[in-house]
């Protein structure tokens, strides 16, 4: 695509912008124009064109929502203060304080470390340029990660907070990606990635259906180019059969609602290759098993023809069976409203059909956005916005509060962005969860007293574990005690007690409220009995409370007890950056590490490694290497015995871990009373987890039953999970790690 090297005129512009808009809308419109473009006169794209460009498809993206004019100024000037020497002391005197607010709150987003922007100024590559390969160092990886948690952080609350800058960041985004082709090759995938995980889940949360579609696919496209063209070439492929298909359908359909005096405006409703990518996936079936490719929507004038229309198709046509939502009745969370159904059309073959009235169109397509096309302002409409408004306050409300960045952007992917389950309190009211959810889950959701004396859960009057998924449809019965409190296990990710944020949010309250010598004392059981269950030793608390930013250690056994700290994050980020202990005199070399698979050999290069049978050393470890005569270099634990043993000590080398992209064997040792189904259990477990056994050795004495494998993990923190899991399991009373030796 070649993009124009020449300014879109003013008057391609004002064709673009609402009839609503009276002259001064118009005339406001025009002045924020020509300053936008005196502005970014001398400012190109990575395209060629000039930035102006990008501004004023900003404000025809904003004006095909109908948004206030307004809205449409901030968006022509968006980036005038980020890029130029224009002031929001010079914008609200031109434009008032709401364009002001505007930009303001657009620029303080841009003025975040520059993750979240896909900046396409060309004059702009060197200072902004980014390295070729990923930074290795994983402390450099974590600051990273740690700007684009406070990044997303800024903007879901800025969501919150003013929802027209979320407006004007999408309509930024879109016609980013739109141009994407234009950035240089290694930032494409990082904006697409984070188009799909953040920005597109933004604008579904919004409502915005003709933005997410568009986000998603265009994002999708970078992400996964080859999935991408594979399904795009098979829907144009099959576009002639399949429209003539929609053809006959709609005919039918017109001729039988018609017959029912219902009347309709059918269309074929147009296929997105991300949604298709998506349920192939959910559901592990073949393009041509995905039943809304083929896919009709019916617009009527009223709910009552909506469920008429609906009786009339499914009399008509087999419905097929798990395939109808409801979405009137129970509204997603987005407030989007309509019938879907899934039918086996006269060819044998499925047809999705969606039936809503106009006003759900609306909704439908341009989400909160729906409130300013409304030319009446009618109480409704009003009514209908402001439940939209109070909706986004509401799910930011507890959030505001939670300082750590990732732990909120974790919070918004899990409890705001995921598909979502409506389950029924034993009165009949609806609870809307997010999909995964538990029954404590449910639970401090109805309210934080039944969350804290939990103790068990009937769901459609059978008694389940608490660890059961909820699914839509659900009756939950909590079964309470006098008394109670929290446990400290629900708090454990690897059990699966508790999904939502905002369940362990209460969870976390409750037990900052203990005492903190009690907190002190769990809390350094906990992390003893875990690197004992990894067989770590001689561990450096003060170094590791520093990389967590603790003061001191008891700090970090103080949040470890209350649970602000889950126990993985410390095995994870020992895992991550302890730095090999030299316990042996090793010969310094200043010749750069050469990465060999999994190691890295300071001092040789292209070394031939391989790992110790006698201790099986893990990534994350402190680890030395033995040079063979013959056979390279042998990896080890450090606290090997046979290297603590060895007497030739100028054969050690100084090694470190490297990019890991293989597994690692590791024995472990499991204590249980036998059962029927033991075995078979620890190895379902070991294979829902990926896991591969390598070699297993059962003793059973009295009933109790010793088992010992050899299992291929990545990583300390993947152990870690495994034995967590396993001491979860019925009749198993401890597994942990062999020690070497």
């Amino acid at each position: 695509m070649k993009s124009s090297t020449t300014a879109i005129p003013l008057e391609k512009l004002l064709e673009q912008l609402p009839e609503t808009y009276t002259v001064a809308d118009r005339e406001l419109v025009q002045r924020a124009y020509r300053v936008a473009e005196e502005a970014h006169r001398e400012q190109k794209r990575h395209s060629g064109e000039p930035y102006i460009n990008h501004c004023i498809a900003v404000a025809n993206i904003l004006s095909d929502l109908k948004v206030p004019p307004e809205v449409v100024v901030a968006g022509l000037l968006h980036d005038t203060v980020e890029d130029t020497n224009i002031t929001l002391a010079d914008i609200r005197r031109d434009f008032g304080d709401t364009v002001k607010i505007l930009v303001d709150g657009v620029t303080k987003l841009t003025h975040l470390p520059r993750v979240s922007r896909g900046d396409q100024h060309a004059e702009k590559e060197n200072n902004d340029a980014e390295p070729e390969e990923p930074l290795a160092e994983p402390a450099l990886l974590g600051r990273k990660e740690d700007m684009i948690s406070e990044t997303l952080r800024k903007t879901f609350l800025a969501m919150g907070e003013d929802v027209r800058v979320m407006f004007i960041k999408l309509a930024d985004r879109l016609h980013n990606m739109r141009t994407l082709s234009h950035m240089p090759e290694h930032k494409r995938k990082r904006i697409a990635k984070e188009t799909l995980d953040i920005f597109a889940p933004v604008a579904n949360r919004l409502g915005i259906w003709q933005i997410k579609w568009e986000l998603e696919d265009l994002g999708f496209r970078y992400v996964n180019p080859e999935k991408y063209k594979e399904i795009a070439e098979l829907l144009t492929e099959k576009r002639p059969d399949r429209e003539a298909q929609l053809e006959d359908i709609k005919e039918k359909l017109v001729k039988l609602l018609e017959q029912n005096n219902i009347h309709a405006e059918i269309s074929g409703r147009p296929k997105h290759i991300y949604s298709i990518y998506k349920k192939m996936q959910k559901k592990d079936k073949a393009f041509d098993m995905v039943r809304d490719v083929r896919a009709v929507r019916l617009i009527v004038p009223d709910v009552p023809s909506c469920y008429a229309a609906l009786g009339v198709i499914h009399t008509t046509w087999r419905p097929i069976p798990g395939e109808f939502d409801d979405y009137i009745a129970a509204p997603k969370d987005n407030f989007y409203q309509s019938l879907h159904t899934a039918v086996i059309y006269d060819d044998k073959r499925p047809v999705e059909v969606q039936i809503r009235t106009h006003e759900m169109h609306l909704n439908a397509e341009y989400g909160i956005a729906a409130h300013w096309r409304y030319k009446e302002g009618t109480k409704h409409a009003d009514k209908n916005y402001e439940q939209r408004i109070n909706s986004l306050r509401s799910m930011m409300e507890w959030r505001s509060d939670v300082n750590d960045a990732a732990e909120f952007v974790e919070s918004m992917r899990t409890d705001v962005f995921q598909d979502r389950v409506y389950i029924f309190t034993p009165r009949g009211d609806a609870i809307d969860l997010p999909a995964g959810s538990t029954p404590i889950d449910f639970a401090y959701h109805v309210h934080t007293d039944i969350g804290h004396c939990c103790r068990g859960a009937r769901i459609n009057g059978k008694l389940v574990p608490l660890y059961q998924e909820l699914k839509t449809g659900d009756q939950v019965e909590i079964l309470t005690a006098k008394r109670g409190s929290p446990s400290r296990d629900w708090l454990n990710p690897n059990l699966g007690l508790v999904k939502t944020s905002r369940a362990r949010a209460k969870i976390k309250v409750w037990f900052k409220k203990q005492e903190d010598e009690q907190n002190l004392a769990q809390g350094r059981e906990t992390l003893a009995r875990e690197l004992q269950r990894l067989g770590l030793k001689d561990i450096n608390f003060e170094k590791m409370a520093r990389e967590l930013n603790y003061k001191t250690p008891d700090e970090m056994f103080i949040e470890l007890g209350n649970g602000d700290l889950p126990v993985s994050k410390v095995i994870k980020q020992f895992a991550q950056h302890e730095e090999v202990q030299d316990i042996f005199e090793v010969n310094p070399t200043t010749a750069p590490p050469t990465s060999t698979n999994a190691i890295e050999v300071v001092g040789l290069k292209g070394m031939l490694t391989t790992m110790g049978r006698c201790c099986n050393p893990m990534p994350g470890e402190p680890i030395i290497g033995f040079v063979t005569r013959g056979r390279g270099a042998t990896i080890h634990r450090q606290d090997c015995p046979n290297i603590l043993q060895t007497k030739d000590r100028e054969r050690l080398l100084q090694v470190s871990w490297g990019h890991i992209e293989r597994t690692y064997p590791v024995p472990i040792k499991i204590k249980a009373y036998d059962r029927q189904g033991l075995v078979n259990d620890i190895s379902n477990l070991l294979s829902d987890e990926n896991i591969n056994i390598a070699d297993v050795a059962v003793n059973v004495n009295r009933s109790i039953a010793d088992l010992r494998l050899v299992i291929e993990v990545k990583d300390l923190t993947q152990l870690s999970r495994i034995l967590t899991r396993m001491e979860n399991l019925p009749n198993v009373m401890e597994a942990h790690r062999s020690n070497p030796g």
